[in-house]
């Protein structure tokens, strides 16, 4: 009997290459539904079937007609899982989920993965420390939120990947005019406590509500310092067994175990107040993280994040066992920034520990390895500098208009 089986993954955007190619070396047909803008990506279409174009970009997708679209596949091939690949796509994997009856992650679990608001919901019903917040819904409640919870705060949209929309507010009156220029988009956001200090994330590997894989890193630069400020995205791996690193990796389990997370791959993030010492959740998702962290984590770990969750989704719909590949102990870090040329040159940057060149247009990024931390550190400081001096570019804040 066969033991090729059939998966729909689908991305707004190019990634996930390594995951559609090992999903096909493990002798299973792979389908893509990507948008159309995706078109002329150098997709790995050897490793797939079919490709399907949604006109427009994410929010601009039909539901109706992607339900149908994949009604109509099903006409003729059984498919046995649906796969998102970008936090994006979570929303519209778990409605063809629950309108085809295929198994996986259903609606109600999946907006503990996208709406942070539910997240927070969540976290504080397991009892998962959070920073302070409110919904938009009731004056009285955000009213009493911002007479007993000290300045600064941050509105954020509930549904937005990464640091899109997050605005930094000071006093009432200025939080009070933003809320209401929303209109009757203010239900989509809420209101946080804004707490200085420094910014982890935990990228795991889940198997039957295990975490059989997790690795702590630091921004030394965080998303939202970015976003807000330009510079050099910058990450790496704390050190293995330290006081933050069981505790991030033990709330992380946490986080997984009472969200519901039953198998794939997740990147959370927590922060550790610079006031307090306390670790607090700030979000979560079921997805390789972006930025190519991954590539860092491989670099560390010698573990691709998109090769083994391709592998754990391979074992569920066989019903086979999944054996994790022997972990390295190292350390990796990376440096990301938008580029002022088209394709930088980078060849200056030579040194032995490199593993990994970002390839993509008006980027300039490199992720390198050691088995010394500081040697990571001292790389990444230098490589920080030397970026910032003619090739490093300052990007502008996206207006968000379209809310998810």
């Amino acid at each position: 009997m066969s033991q090729s089986k059939t998966f729909v993954c689908i991305s707004n955007f190019f990634k996930g290459s390594d995951f559609l190619t090992h999903l096909n070396q493990l002798g299973n047909k792979v389908y893509l539904v990507t948008s159309e803008k995706m078109k002329d990506k150098p997709w790995p279409t050897d490793s797939i079937e079919e490709i399907f174009y949604m006109p427009g970009q994410d929010v601009d997708w039909n539901m109706e007609h992607l339900l149908l679209g994949i009604g109509n596949l099903m006409k003729s091939k059984k498919v046995d899982a649906i796969v998102a690949l970008d936090d994006f796509d979570v929303e519209k994997a778990t409605y063809l989920r629950e309108n085809l009856r295929i198994d996986g992650m259903g609606q109600t679990t999946g907006r503990y993965f996208r709406d942070k608001l539910a997240m927070r919901m969540r976290a504080k019903s397991c009892g998962i420390s959070i920073p302070a917040f409110v919904s938009l819904f009731n004056d009285h409640d955000i009213n009493t939120f911002l007479d007993t919870i000290p300045a600064p705060w941050i509105l954020k949209p509930r549904s937005e990947a990464n640091s899109l929309g997050i605005i930094t507010i000071g006093d009432k009156e200025t939080a009070w005019i933003h809320i209401n220029g929303m209109g009757n988009n203010r239900f989509k956001y809420l209101l946080e406590k804004f707490i200085p200090g420094n910014v982890f994330h935990c990228d795991s590997l889940i198997k039957d509500k295990t975490v059989l894989f997790s690795l702590t890193s630091q921004y030394l630069a965080t998303p939202l310092e970015i976003s807000q400020g330009g510079g050099v995205f910058r990450s790496v791996t704390i050190v293995k067994e330290s006081e933050d690193d069981k505790i991030i990796k033990e709330k992380n389990e946490r986080v997984v175990k009472g969200f519901g997370l039953k198998h794939g791959a997740s990147h959370t993030e927590f922060i550790k107040s610079k006031e307090t010492g306390e670790i607090y959740f700030l979000e979560t998702s079921s997805r390789v993280g972006g930025a190519h962290l991954a590539e860092m984590v491989e670099g560390a770990s010698g573990l691709n994040l998109w090769k083994e969750w391709a592998a754990i989704e391979d074992v569920l719909v066989k019903d086979k066992k999944y054996k994790l590949p022997k972990v390295v102990d190292g350390y990796a870090g990376i440096v990301l920034t938008l580029a002022t040329s088209q394709f930088p040159d980078l060849s200056s940057f030579s040194d032995p520990e490199i593993c990994f060149r970002v390839s993509l247009e008006y980027h300039a990024g490199l992720v390198v390895k050691s088995e010394n931390q500081e040697r990571v550190l001292t790389l990444l400081d230098d490589y920080t500098n030397r970026l910032t001096n003619g090739i490093s570019a300052i990007g502008q804040q996206k207006t968000v208009s379209n809310l998810h």
